[in-house]
């Protein structure tokens, strides 16, 4: 795990400027619904996407999109549950807090902004759901995994595969029908915002911890190698 991560700084002012961008277009958005959440202005781009994506399942796209559906918030919850605790084995007690605490917070919003708002799904979905299209707690639970694993990893290619992962799944809610486009961007504009918000707070403690965790296995592979030679030394005399 040393090797894979490699947690960097990021800017305050950019994560701030970045999330409040975000959060504002989540405000903008759970507002109209609030407002008119029956036939919000967006509702004929929604039903125009909608049945864009309705128009290319085959049963092809059905089982990745099955797969994606079990994936996307049980599977990643338990993904994210493994990262904590790997975390934890490796002597991580603050980054693997602020792994956990950013999933929890995700959720948690998730469903306050669901109960609040209760805004219909599509009718014609193909898998269960619960009440409440706004926001899509699938997305917003891989969004939060994926930062949490980018931010941890620090590298551009973590970042490329977040986005990928993320955008899978707003398209997969939609081709579904369990949610409405407009539901996956709110998700996006929650998550996001929320886990580089707590990053800004964690990152210094998170990138200490990497470092000393580095320096612990120097250390250790230094004196492996001693005693080895040693050993050598010893049975050729």
């Amino acid at each position: 795990m040393t090797r894979v991560l490699d947690p960097q700084r990021l800017s305050t002012g950019r994560v701030i400027a970045a999330s409040t961008a975000l959060l504002t277009l989540g405000a903008v958005l759970g507002g109209l619904l609030v407002a008119e959440v029956r036939l919000p202005p967006f509702q004929g781009l929604d039903e125009g996407w909608a049945r864009g994506i309705a128009a290319l399942r085959s049963p092809f796209w059905d089982g990745i999109n099955a797969f994606l559906n079990l994936a996307g918030y049980r599977g990643v919850l338990v993904l994210h549950a493994l990262v904590v605790a790997a975390l934890l084995l490796r002597r991580r007690p603050q980054t693997a807090v602020f792994a956990a605490v950013a999933g929890i917070a995700v959720l948690i919003f998730t469903q306050i902004l669901k109960a609040g708002i209760l805004r219909d799904r599509p009718d014609n979905t193909i898998v269960l759901t619960d009440t409440g299209s706004f926001p899509s707690g699938h997305v917003a639970s891989t969004t939060a995994f994926l930062v949490v694993v980018a931010l941890l990893a620090g590298r551009a290619w973590a970042w490329v595969i977040a986005a990928f992962g993320v955008l899978a799944m707003m398209v997969s809610r939609t081709y579904l029908s369990a949610h409405w486009l407009v539901d996956t961007v709110g998700s996006v504009c929650l998550a996001v915002p929320v886990v580089l918000l707590l990053w800004l707070f964690y990152q210094d403690i998170c990138i200490q911890e990497n470092g000393d965790a580095r320096r612990l296995l120097t250390w250790r592979a230094r004196a492996s190698r001693r005693r080895r030679a040693a050993a050598l030394l010893e049975s050729e005399s």
